[in-house]
């Protein structure tokens, strides 16, 4: 696991809202700091290169996952490509289409990707913000296998280890690598306590 500067950011500016939801508008949600998210990006890509998996392309949802995936792709010199939530009247032909429920939008959210940027035979990583329960980054998952590409790994800001997304993704076959910058490995009553 990765940064002592992000998860002292968590620690400080953090809330936890109860029902597993953490608050981190200050620094990911709705406020963005370029600087820790420049550091981010370059933690996140270290780690990748140093598995040497030969990435084409990332992967993510719009729209918390777009900055770190971007400052990754940066280090990583390789185009970033986001799952839009609403389809646009400039996205036609073809797409890649997967539902997945949302805790934070109390609802299920539909994530749309045109075909024309998603290729067969690709190296795919995967970036975003958080993994919980796994759905979200599954239904990413689910469209990188149906465009024939290849998913090689999953990096996101922080890990609510406590909602076993990690092993949900490795039941439902996804035996790929995956870190996380930080854990988060309870929040329990008010606290929010990191691994």
């Amino acid at each position: 696991m990765g940064m002592d500067e992000l998860k002292a950011r968590i620690q400080a500016e953090g809330r936890n809202l109860g029902r597993g939801i953490l608050k981190i508008d200050s620094l990911l949600n709705h406020q963005l700091d370029p600087g820790l998210m420049r550091r981010m990006g370059q933690n996140m890509a270290n780690h990748f290169k140093e598995l040497d998996l030969q990435i084409d392309r990332i992967l993510t949802a719009e729209i918390s996952g777009i900055a770190p995936a971007l400052m990754t792709a940066a280090e990583l010199d390789v185009p970033v490509v986001y799952a839009r939530k609403k389809r646009p009247i400039t996205m036609s032909g073809p797409i890649f289409m997967e539902v997945a429920p949302s805790h934070t939008k109390g609802g299920d959210v539909t994530l749309m990707v045109s075909s024309e940027f998603l290729h067969a035979g690709e190296n795919i990583l995967i970036v975003d913000d958080f993994l919980a329960t796994g759905h979200t980054l599954m239904a990413l998952a689910r469209m990188v296998r149906d465009a024939q590409a290849n998913l090689v790994g999953v990096g996101v800001v922080v890990e609510k280890t406590f909602e076993e997304g990690r092993n949900a993704m490795l039941a439902a076959g996804y035996d790929i690598p995956i870190y996380a910058l930080a854990a988060i490995t309870s929040m329990d009553g008010e606290d929010i306590e990191m691994g």
